[in-house]
């Protein structure tokens, strides 16, 4: 039931950063706030992995590597955005 738990409010944080996402990005400091629900994320999904010792038939380091993709590729949105200025 716990992992249930951990996973739904995952799942939930993921939502909510492509509620985020959806959203018009005026700055640098919209994508950055994205970023930031982005590795809170994938910080969640390191914990509910290294507390219930799961690989979820490989779908969690799948889930994880792809977090921390989308992470990268929102710092360097981050970054052209800064440059701009």
């Amino acid at each position: 039931m716990k992992n249930a738990l951990v996973v739904a409010g995952t799942a939930l944080i993921s939502c909510a950063a492509g509620v985020v996402m959806a959203q018009k990005v005026h700055d640098w400091r919209d994508l950055d706030a994205i970023r930031v629900h982005i590795h809170q994320a994938l910080v969640e999904m390191q914990t509910f992995r290294a507390a219930n010792n799961y690989d979820l038939a490989g779908h969690g380091a799948k889930a994880e590597d792809l977090l921390v993709r989308a992470e990268a590729e929102a710092q360097a949105g981050v970054e052209v955005l800064r440059a701009r200025k």
